[in-house]
């Protein structure tokens, strides 16, 4: 243990004192993409060849999750440093009853959320310019503290989830590439929060990315989120070519990770249950299983950071304290999550809510599972929480109360093994309680 922090110490730059001399910032963020989709994580087909020279580049966790298997919350966890039931975005909406009243209805949970510590404010007070694109849930990119950006938020003009700044990636960079020079400009560190709305769907691929995936003998659907997968590699490219032809990349701290996972409905690992409708697989987006909160997590800092792949685990609470400290700052007190780069994590967890039915103030009147891993070994409690909307249907067909799996030898998550380890599941129990509180 004292070989590995000295190892991980040793990868730090001596803290800077000025902006102007820490680093830029630069998040890449995919949206709803599975965490075995890429092909420095081993698949045989997807192919991303510039996060693979990205990932050669970094200190990468495999074994990475976000704390939510849902987009908003797990965006909010990650700027926040907190646990949905802390930050109190659980879902996507109060509630989809009532669109019209939306905005009045979410208010207070934005209110709550801005509340608490953010990583953006962080290192704009700090002397970052800081600019929002893609999906952003907490109304315009001002509200979240960003000195620049493109989501407006405005409910009457259908500001939702990132509005203008979706068209990031999907039409072109050219608002970051003006970013970027004016961060040249006005000679300051930056931070760019790239989400863009990739491989996310509407599934519609460029031509260019579809055709070599569609004789490979995939499903239509499979196809075309696979050729997603690519698009979104293509445009991460582009962000990196730019920092490249700028001269900036030695000095910029690159982290990656996704919002939660994915698997085309088509590919189901069980058969779909009665009346089901999304276009995602059960076990994958809004559930709690590897399928649905796994993501590798990595970070690239050329000449900074030593190239390596623990074997340890990473949670997407760690993201805040671990780029803060490698900008040579210190972060928050209160923080749940820990500096990779100088302590171990020993397990991961987290939670899984009704889909779009927040209660603001409540956070666990709509928790469907809490979830913990350590070693080989994935615990899972069912809570079956309020749900009044038809994306019940991504959870209350697994009613199963307590759920134990041996991960190495049971990777999909079909045998429950709670039965015949009991002394193991009390003890993940308590655990589970001490990091998630439950009703």
């Amino acid at each position: 243990m004292r070989a590995l922090l000295l190892v991980f110490l040793a990868l730090i730059l001596s803290p800077a004192t000025a902006a102007e001399d820490r680093p830029n910032v630069v998040l890449i963020l995919s949206d709803d993409q599975g965490w075995t989709d890429y092909g420095f994580m081993g698949h045989e087909v997807v192919r991303t060849p510039h996060l693979d020279q990205l990932a050669k580049e970094s200190l990468l966790f495999e074994k990475g999750y976000v704390v939510s298997p849902l987009c908003r919350p797990s965006l909010a966890s990650i700027v926040t440093g907190l646990p949905p039931h802390r930050h109190g975005v659980v879902g996507n909406d109060v509630s989809p009853a009532k669109r019209a009243e939306r905005d009045r209805e979410d208010r207070p949970v934005r209110e709550a959320f801005h509340s608490h510590p953010s990583l953006i404010r962080f290192l704009t007070e700090r002397g970052y310019l800081a600019f929002q694109s893609g999906k952003w849930w907490e109304g315009s990119w001002k509200d979240g503290g960003f000195t620049h950006g493109m989501t407006h938020g405005d409910a009457s003009k259908g500001g939702r989830h990132g509005d203008a700044g979706l068209a990031i990636g999907r039409k072109g960079m050219a608002q970051i590439d003006a970013f970027l020079d004016t961060a040249a400009e006005e000679e300051k560190p930056f931070f760019l929060w790239y989400a863009p709305f990739l491989p996310h769907t509407p599934h519609n691929p460029p031509a260019r990315f579809l055709e070599p995936y569609e004789d490979k003998g995939l499903s239509k659907a499979t196809a075309r989120y696979f050729a997603m997968c690519e698009w979104f590699d293509a445009t991460c490219g582009e962000l990196l070519a730019s920092l490249d032809r700028r001269g900036i990349r030695e000095n910029t701290l690159i982290f990656c990770v996704c919002d939660n996972g994915w698997l085309a409905a088509a590919d189901s690992k069980i058969p779909l249950p009665k009346g089901w409708w999304p276009g995602f697989a059960p076990k994958s987006k809004g559930s709690p299983y590897e399928l649905g909160v796994r993501t590798p997590i990595f970070f690239s800092w050329k000449g900074k950071i030593e190239p390596s792949r623990p074997e340890t685990f990473a949670s997407s609470l760690d993201l805040f304290p671990t780029i803060v400290s490698l900008c040579g700052l210190d972060p928050p007190e209160g923080l749940p999550g820990i500096d990779l780069t100088r302590e171990k994590r020993e397990r991961v967890a987290g939670a899984a809510y009704s889909i779009h039915n927040m209660t603001p103030g409540k956070p666990f009147e709509t928790l469907q599972y809490s979830w913990l891993r350590e070693g080989d070994w994935k615990f899972l409690l069912r809570h079956e929480g309020s749900d009044t909307t038809r994306y019940r249907t991504v959870q209350e067909w697994d009613r199963v109360p307590v759920q134990l799996f041996h991960l190495p030898s049971d990777p999909d998550e079909e045998t429950n093994l709670a039965d015949e380890e009991s002394e193991r599941v009390e003890r993940f129990r308590s655990l589970l309680l001490q990091t998630f509180p439950q009703p």
